[in-house]
């Protein structure tokens, strides 16, 4: 088992780009053959800025945090550090610590992205995910690097006070990645599928809601995976006003191609 733990630490960033990139593909073809909504701005601007984020991203993330949230767990469980590595504490089944801190993972991350939204300065930095004017499976690779930090540094924190066990960061990070491409692609799903769908997952047709320029709208859906958080908090909104054809996407004060640029992307939070 400590042999197996060990490879898959040490192979983890190409596990999870493997099936990342598999994803994409899958789903950028998909929004191709049957797209929800036509795009308003510049497809190729757009993919090279998001795609340019995102590589930044990477970059930032494996010079500041070589190991992740992945490695923080398996440093955990060697040193027998958080709660669930705590001898003097009964100690549950493999399976239940696996399943619970997914769970608990998901929620936390809910809750990190309504304060993204409720915090002032949390909200400046998040609010370059939201200028896209156009929802694809790029816009889920859309985040600024300082929000990028912030999140792992969360993470950690949380990895760490948990004990949590790396497998079930591994397979985590590997949903959370994989719904946040899913749910912002523009795929047309079928309405009867998508309403089975978002009894159990975050939908791309639930999460547009969460695009909308209305500020009541945005105020909503902030699940990445599961639904069940804004169900209990009341902080979920079945359809948009207007409806998915007509709705509005991004912010109101940048209806341009402005969010299309790198520069101006990356400076967003540093504007008034």
């Amino acid at each position: 088992m400590e042999i197996l733990s060990q490879s898959i630490l040490n192979n983890e960033p190409t596990i999870r780009l493997s099936i990342f990139l598999g994803l994409f593909v899958i789903l950028a073809f998909s929004e191709w053959i049957k797209p929800r909504r036509p795009l308003v701005t510049n497809k190729g601007a757009r993919w090279f800025t998001n795609w340019a984020i995102v590589i930044l991203d990477s970059l930032v993330v494996r010079l500041l945090f070589p190991a992740a949230a992945v490695g923080v767990a398996f440093y955990a469980e060697e040193n027998v550090y958080g709660l669930f590595n705590m001898a003097a504490l009964p100690q549950p089944p493999h399976w239940f610590s696996i399943l619970f801190c997914f769970f608990f993972m998901d929620f936390a991350i809910w809750f990190s992205h309504l304060a993204s939204h409720k915090v002032p300065i949390l909200w400046k930095v998040h609010r370059m995910h939201h200028s896209d004017r156009d929802l694809d499976v790029t816009t889920a690779i859309r985040f600024h690097p300082i929000e990028i930090v912030l999140s792992m540094l969360y993470k950690i924190v949380l990895v760490f006070l948990l004990g949590a066990p790396a497998i079930s960061i591994l397979l985590f990070e590997i949903a959370l990645n994989g719904g946040a491409l899913f749910n912002h692609s523009n795929w047309k799903l079928p309405l009867k599928l998508d309403r089975i769908l978002r009894l159990f997952i975050v939908t791309p047709d639930m999460h547009r809601v969460h695009h909308s320029c209305e500020h009541n709208e945005t105020d909503s859906n902030y699940g990445f995976n599961f639904p069940w958080w804004d169900r209990l908090f009341k902080t979920y909104i079945d359809q948009p006003r207007l409806g998915h054809d007509e709705m509005q996407i991004g912010l109101n004060e940048w209806q341009d191609e402005k969010p299309t640029q790198l520069n101006w992307s990356l400076l967003l939070p540093f504007k008034k």
